[in-house]
C-alpha cells in the first residue's frame, strides 16, 4: 500500500470545515424563523422562504457545481464557493427587509452548492487508496452528520444571546480562515478546461428542472400535494428533466455522460442513498417537534435531546468506520447500518405519549447514532469508488444532489403522512397529544419501510466486493516515487504507474 503523506490531512480538515459550516447554516436558521419575523415583518408565507430560497438554489446547481469542478478546477470552485457564501452571509446579517434576506439565502445556497459538490471529488483525489479513502469519507461524512444535529443547539444559543443576525456573522470569521487555509493548503488542481466541454444547453434543463423540484416538494407543506401549484411544478419538473436526459444522448459532450452512470455501483448507491435521507431527513426534524408538542421539552432541552445521536456518529465513524469498511467492505457495513436504522425507526413507531425519553427516545438516539456512523462513509465510499479524476466532481454532485432532492421528498411525504393521522385520529375522537403522537407513529412507521427498501436495493444491485474490501493492490514491479510539494506521482510499477497517490 502507498504511504500515507500526513500533509493530506491539513487539506481534509479544510473540506471538513467548509462542509460544517455550510450545513449547520442550514439548521442554526430554523431556530431563528420566530425572531426573523419579528424583526422583518415575514408573513407567514413568506418566512418559509428564508428556508425555501436556500434548498431551490442548493439542491438545483449541485450537479452543475460538480461539473464546473471537473472543467475548471476544484479548488477554484471551492473557493469560489466558500467567498459567495462567506459574502451572502454578510448580506443575510445586514438585510433590512425580507427581499433582500431571500435573496441573500439564494446567494447562500449558490455558494454552498459550488462548495459542497467539489468537496467529496477533492478527497477522492486527494485519498487514491481504497483504505485511507475509507477513512478520509468516514471523517468528512462525520462533519455532515454531526453538523445538522449540532446546528440546533448552536442556533438557539446564538440567538438567545445575541440575536439572529448573529447566527449569519459568525460566518464571516469561519469562512475567511477556510479560504486562507485553503489557499494555503489545498492542493493546486488543473481542470480539464472548458474545452473538454459544458453542455450549456443541459445545464440549463438539469439545473431548472432540479430548481423546479424541490421547488415543488418544499410548497407541499403550505399547498398541498394534489394543488394546482404542486402539480404544475411536477410537471414542469418532469418536462425539464426528461429534456435534460434527451440532451444527454444528443450532447457531443454532455453534462452527464453515460460513462458515469456506468460506473459499477453508482446508480445503486445513489438509489440507497434515496431511500435511506428519505427517512432519515424524517428521524431529524419530526422527532424534533415530537419531543415538544408531544413529550412537552422545550427548545433548548430538545437540542440537547439530540446530542446522543451526532457523539455517537463521531464515535463510529471517526473511530472504526473506515477500519471496517477497509476490512469487511462499504457494502457489508452499509447493510449493517441499514439494519439499525431500521431498528432505531421501529422503536420511534411505538413511541407512546406519555412516553419517557430515558426509557423510549434515548436508546433510538444511541441505534441512529450508531447506524449513522456506518450508512453514511458506507454509502459515500461506494458512489464514490469507481469515480476517475476527470469525473470526481461530477459524481461527488450526483451524491450530494441525490441527498438533498431525497431529504426534501422524504420530509415532505413523512410530514404531509404524520399531518393526515393525526387529523384522522382527531375526528376518530382521539385527544389532542395522543392524535399527535399517533401521526408521528406512522410516519417513523412508514421510515423503516423506507429504510427496509434501501437495505433490499443495497442487498441485491450492490457488487459483493465494494469499494474498501480488498486490500490495495501492490504494484507488480518495482516503483519509482517522485515527490512535487509533498505529493507522490508512481512513475513505473505496473497498473500504479503515473498515479497521485499523496
Amino acid at each position: 500500500m502507498d504511504r500515507v503523506v500526513p500533509s493530506r490531512w491539513p487539506a481534509l480538515l479544510i473540506l471538513c470545515a467548509g462542509s460544517l459550516m455550510i450545513i449547520l447554516d442550514g439548521t442554526v436558521v430554523a431556530v431563528a424563523l420566530p425572531a426573523v419575523q419579528r424583526d422583518l415583518g415575514f408573513t407567514a408565507a413568506g418566512l418559509a422562504w428564508v428556508v425555501n430560497a436556500y434548498l431551490v438554489a442548493f439542491g438545483g446547481l449541485l450537479l452543475l457545481a460538480g461539473r464546473l469542478g471537473d472543467l475548471l478546477g476544484r479548488r477554484t470552485v471551492f473557493l469560489a464557493g466558500v467567498a459567495l457564501f462567506t459574502l451572502s452571509s454578510l448580506a443575510c446579517a445586514v438585510a433590512t427587509g425580507p427581499a433582500v434576506l431571500v435573496g441573500a439565502r439564494f446567494g447562500q445556497g449558490v455558494g454552498g452548492a459550488l462548495a459542497m459538490a467539489v468537496s467529496l471529488g477533492m478527497i477522492v483525489r486527494l485519498y487514491p487508496e481504497s483504505a485511507e479513502r475509507a477513512r478520509a469519507i468516514a471523517v468528512f461524512s462525520f462533519t455532515g452528520a454531526a453538523g445538522a444535529s449540532v446546528g440546533t443547539v448552536a442556533g438557539g444559543v446564538l440567538t438567545d444571546v445575541a440575536g439572529w443576525r448573529s447566527i449569519f456573522l459568525v460566518n464571516l470569521p469561519i469562512g475567511a480562515v477556510i479560504l486562507l487555509a485553503a489557499v494555503r493548503r489545498l492542493p493546486a488542481e488543473r481542470g480539464i478546461g472548458l474545452r473538454a466541454g459544458l453542455d450549456v444547453p443541459g445545464a440549463l434543463l438539469a439545473t431548472a428542472g432540479l430548481m423546479a423540484a424541490v421547488l415543488g416538494i418544499v410548497g407541499t407543506a403550505e399547498h398541498g400535494w394534489t394543488s394546482a401549484r404542486t402539480l404544475a411544478t411536477a410537471v414542469l419538473a418532469a418536462l425539464l428533466l426528461g429534456g435534460f436526459a434527451v440532451r444527454q444522448r444528443m450532447a457531443a459532450t454532455p453534462l452527464l455522460p453515460p460513462r458515469v452512470l456506468r460506473v459499477p455501483g453508482l446508480v445503486a448507491a445513489n438509489a440507497v442513498q434515496f431511500l435511506m435521507v428519505c427517512a432519515y431527513f424524517g428521524f431529524q426534524f419530526l422527532l424534533a417537534v415530537e419531543l415538544q408538542v408531544v413529550l412537552g421539552l422545550d427548545a433548548s432541552a430538545t437540542g440537547w435531546a439530540f446530542l446522543p445521536t451526532p457523539v455517537m456518529i463521531a464515535v463510529v465513524s471517526l473511530g472504526v468506520a473506515g477500519r471496517l469498511i477497509a476490512r469487511w467492505g462499504a457494502r457489508a457495513v452499509l447493510l449493517t447500518g441499514l439494519g439499525l436504522a431500521t431498528v432505531g425507526f421501529l422503536l420511534l413507531a411505538r413511541l407512546p405519549a406519555d412516553g419517557a425519553y430515558a426509557v423510549d427516545v434515548l436508546p433510538a438516539m444511541l441505534i441512529f447514532g450508531l447506524a449513522g456512523g456506518l450508512t453514511l462513509p458506507a454509502v459515500t465510499t461506494v458512489a464514490m469508488a469507481g469515480a476517475t479524476d476527470a469525473d470526481a466532481g461530477l459524481a461527488s454532485g450526483l451524491a450530494n444532489t441525490t441527498q438533498q432532492v431525497g431529504g426534501a421528498v422524504g420530509l415532505a411525504v413523512l410530514a404531509t403522512l404524520a399531518a393526515s393521522r393525526s387529523d384522522g385520529l382527531r375526528a376518530a375522537g382521539w385527544a389532542e397529544t395522543a392524535a399527535l403522537a399517533g401521526g408521528y407513529r406512522t410516519a417513523f412507521a412508514v421510515a423503516a419501510g423506507l429504510v427496509v427498501a434501501a437495505l433490499l436495493v443495497a442487498s441485491t444491485t450492490l457488487p459483493r466486493r465494494s469499494a474498501g474490501s480488498p486490500p490495495d493492490a501492490e504494484p507488480s514491479g518495482p516503483a519509482t516515487t517522485r515527490t512535487d510539494n509533498d505529493r507522490q506521482v508512481r512513475l513505473t510499477g505496473g497498473t500504479g504507474a503515473g498515479r497521485v497517490v499523496g
